[in-house]
């Protein structure tokens, strides 16, 4: 037997699985490259379509299999087929690889080879994981395209003995879908991020799943024992008997874990002291609405709506993101959904915004969220139109990013109204009274203007990251300085304790949408300071439930006055943890 060998990843769907390896090597693709003779092109153009078409032939038979995918797995992947078979229309990556054909005189493989290079080139300055996870998306198009053209079809799963764990170079999320997880017990690979759709689709099927992995496809061979730990992004080669003991008794704990927190998703957020809160989902994308719903969330206390404007070369219409918004809203079944409008610029570009301006404009402390989008108002009042209509079909409030005083809020709301005078004028319904209007808490300066900032605003939600971020002039993507990002830095904390304070004075709800929210080790920490609504990724909802239910709300408030006595970061998590413990 080999020795033990241990790797690390990055852990997309938790849980623990121990069973043999079933190597499947996907090789990078070797696309040929030659130059055509002008009478050669419109046959190669020819060659293109019927690959693209092909491709669409294949998507639909996997979209005919979503059915009999388990749990929330089917939707999940039906809402990402769908938006592969746009990519497979008339999409960039389709017009620029015809066009390369035409102008360049290269075959069709080169062409879609050289046209996912291009796209790839503006995706890599960005900073933000979720938004770049989204080229995923279109290599993987990209690559069945040429798959079909090079006739190199990939090994389904179904030969996957019983138990097994897939261990790949690349997992894709149509990959997902043929896997069984009566069959597959989880799943390693060596690419991969945590924010992209194989991520999702794991998750979804409860599929322990390791992504990112260094290395691994050099070291495992067909058959070995394998162990994946999704949690912690671990994944262990032929382990020893004694590593072997631990993970089963650590898989077998987490599984009554999980059924213990599945248990909680009817319950209520009710702390032992009677007090209620209110457990809301941040979303990015349509495809994570049945893990909303899995999760038990009481509503959406932030829709991401970025995710429109990335990857196009032309902003979308009213009617587009009015299909979307309504799609969103219905799904929550008359429970609250929480848009925000488009806060792009910084780490988050979309091209087909901030082109006009250029990259230096739209840094961190430049032209972005609702400075942009007041001066580009044309996109603002098409959103906020698509917001009214889609408000219609349930409780829809509407949150600004990035404000830093009230004039930008009275502008934003003179456009809501704006916005709502064309509609009647069309003769569509809008909502009377109109949605709330809401602002994002993560410029200090609106922290410490709070009371001010109350009188114009219908509501207030707190975003941890950038307040933490704009406070400590800290950006954690740096290696050099992300040890200073600090949610528990006391003037973090007076920020929010300030900006909570002022909102129950001017009797407005607040919630916190950062990562401070789905972190149970704060829980106690936010509820002692006031907060009754909180939004966080769905996955976290069931272990933040679970916290305020074993917690006293009346301790916490007085744990979290002690707290916010101190000057010391480390002595406010020793109390904050100390508190954590008895409880």
């Amino acid at each position: 037997m080999s020795a033990e060998r241990e790797y690390h990843g990055l852990g997309v769907a938790p849980g623990v699985a121990i069973g043999v390896a079933y190597v499947r090597e996907t090789g990078g693709l070797e696309v040929p490259e030659r130059k055509l003779r002008k009478v050669a092109v419109p046959d190669e153009e020819v060659r293109l379509e019927k690959a693209v078409e092909l491709a669409r032939r294949q998507i639909r038979r996997l979209q005919n299999r979503t059915g009999d995918l388990p749990g929330t797995a089917s939707e999940e992947l039906g809402f990402l087929l769908d938006a592969y078979q746009q990519m497979l229309c008339d999409s960039r990556l389709v017009r620029g690889a015809k066009a390369r054909i035409v102008d360049e005189r290269v075959n069709a493989e080169a062409a879609v080879q050289h046209e996912i290079a291009a796209i790839a080139e503006t995706f890599q300055a960005m900073d933000d994981a979720y938004i770049a996870a989204r080229f995923d998306d279109i290599r993987e198009v990209g690559n069945r395209i040429i798959r079909n053209l090079t006739r190199k079809p990939l090994r389904a799963f179904s030969t996957a003995p019983k138990g097994s764990l897939v261990i790949t170079d690349q997992l894709t999320p149509a990959d997902m879908a043929q896997i069984d997880p009566a069959l597959v017990a989880g799943a390693a690979s060596s690419l991969g991020g945590a924010e992209g759709h194989t991520a999702i689709m794991a998750r979804a099927l409860g599929l322990p799943t390791v992504l990112g992995v260094p290395d691994l496809m050099t070291q495992i061979h067909p058959g070995d024992t394998v162990i994946i730990d999704g949690t912690v992004g671990r994944v262990v080669l032929t382990p020893s008997e004694k590593t072997l003991r631990a993970y089963q008794q650590r898989r077998d704990k987490l599984r009554r874990e999980s059924r213990r927190l599945s248990r909680l998703r009817n319950l209520p957020a009710r702390s032992r002291d009677g007090s209620d809160f209110v457990l809301h989902a941040n979303v990015d994308l349509p495809m994570e609405m049945p893990i909303v719903a899995q999760a038990g969330a009481e509503g959406i206390g932030l829709l991401r709506s970025e995710f429109l404007y990335m990857n196009r070369e032309t902003l979308p219409t009213e009617d587009e993101q009015y299909a979307i918004f309504r799609d969103m809203v219905e799904a929550m079944e008359g429970l609250p959904v929480t848009i925000r409008s488009l806060d792009v610029g910084a780490d988050k570009p979309a091209d087909v915004v901030t082109s006009a301006f250029g990259t230096t404009q739209s840094t961190a402390l430049g032209l972005r969220g609702i400075r942009l989008a007041l001066i580009e108002s044309d996109i603002l009042e098409t959103q906020f139109r698509a917001m009214l209509r889609a408000a219609s079909h349930g409780p829809v409030r509407i949150l600004l990013p990035m404000v830093s005083n009230t004039s930008e809020v009275m502008k934003a709301r003179e456009l809501l109204q704006k916005a709502a005078k064309r509609l009647k004028r069309r003769k569509i319904a809008v909502p009377d009274p109109l949605p709330p209007l809401g602002i994002m808490i993560e410029v200090p300066g609106a922290a410490l203007a709070a009371d001010a900032l109350a009188r114009d605003s219908d509501f207030f939600a707190i975003g941890s990251n950038d307040l933490t971020m704009y406070t400590l002039a800290t950006d954690r993507a740096n290696e050099h300085v992300a040890h200073l990002f600090d949610p528990l830095h006391p003037a973090v904390l007076r920020l929010i304790q300030f900006a909570t304070s002022a909102a129950l004075r001017a009797r407005i709800p607040i919630s916190i949408c950062g990562e401070m929210a789905g972190e149970p080790r704060y829980a106690a920490l936010l509820v002692g300071l006031g907060l009754r609504e909180l939004s966080m990724s769905p996955a976290s909802i069931p272990r933040v439930k679970q916290r305020i239910r074993e917690m006293d709300a009346l301790a916490a408030a007085t744990r979290a006055n002690l707290i916010m006595d101190q000057t010391d970061s480390g002595r406010i998590a020793t109390l904050l943890d100390d508190f954590n413990a008895l409880a």
